[in-house]
């Protein structure tokens, strides 16, 4: 692996690239990480010593300040990362493999859920108009896309104010000043089990561990068809103002295998 060749790609869409080594027994976690010094934020590459991995850039865009990063392993498996800058700040994210994904572009089309790409086909002329965090098909703010639904009939005593959406346990959940949940399964949840239980599996497990029924659960829905409107807010995003309800979809990442290897959580 040329490490001085990663770092001059790096550095080409204006980032610093760091390749640290982990101990065998470290708790730190392998992978790639967005991380931050006094300089600045950087992307932090962590091996351990008997290195099984060969990264290489397959793709660079200097005026997107976006490259497509591939993670090669001894066991012949491949994982992408899309690598880039969004807003205010450097991201990485692991791209799902969906007919072949050999660039930038191709990258960013994968992420996007077949809701939405569905509809920016649908309402968009223009190809590159379809990757805009805002357009006239969606809004994009970090990992999430608001689609207009002005059709959708909410039930107006089930609309909560001041609600989070997260992508699961880590992550800095995103704020939304109205949101409403149809449909889904109804789960109970807390920080240790940010995914949820369903009901029958809380019920035995408070049972068993009694003490369990004081850690804060609320009960959610899992899998519900989730729709937004006014402010919707996140401390690494700019705020955005959505007129109307929009149904809410979340990125693909999850899809890919090497989401497992992302280590830095919004």
């Amino acid at each position: 692996m040329d490490l001085d060749l990663l770092r001059k790609h790096f550095g080409r869409m204006g980032a610093r690239l760091q390749v640290t080594e982990v101990a065998e027994r470290s708790r730190r976690g392998v992978g790639i990480d967005v991380g931050a010094d006094r300089h600045g934020e950087y992307f932090d590459i962590r091996l351990r010593p008997a290195n099984t991995v060969e990264y290489e850039v397959v793709d660079l865009q200097p005026s997107l300040r976006h490259l497509l990063l591939l993670a090669r392993r001894d066991d012949s498996a491949k994982e992408k990362f899309l690598c880039g800058h969004d807003e205010r700040h450097w991201f990485v994210c692991a791209v799902p493999e969906r007919g072949g994904v050999t660039g930038v572009v191709k990258a960013m089309e994968a992420l996007q859920p077949i809701e939405v790409r569905t509809v920016a086909t649908r309402t968009l002329r223009h190809p590159h108009d379809r990757l805009r965090r805002h357009n006239a098909a969606f809004i994009r703010q970090g990992e999430w896309f608001f689609i207009p639904s002005p059709d959708v009939v909410v039930n107006e005593r089930l609309v909560q104010r001041n609600e989070q959406i997260s992508r699961g346990s880590g992550s800095t959940p995103h704020l939304c000043q109205f949101l409403y949940r149809h449909g889904g399964e109804m789960v109970m949840v807390c920080t240790r089990y940010a995914n949820g239980l369903t009901l029958e599996q809380y019920q035995k497990f408070v049972k068993s561990r009694p003490a369990a029924a004081q850690w804060n659960w609320r009960a959610m829905r899992r899998n519900a068809a989730v729709y937004v409107c006014g402010r919707v807010s996140h401390p690494d995003h700019k705020t955005i103002v959505l007129d109307g309800w929009h149904r809410v979809l979340m990125n693909t990442e999850s899809e890919a295998p090497g989401s497992r290897n992302v280590v830095f959580l919004d």
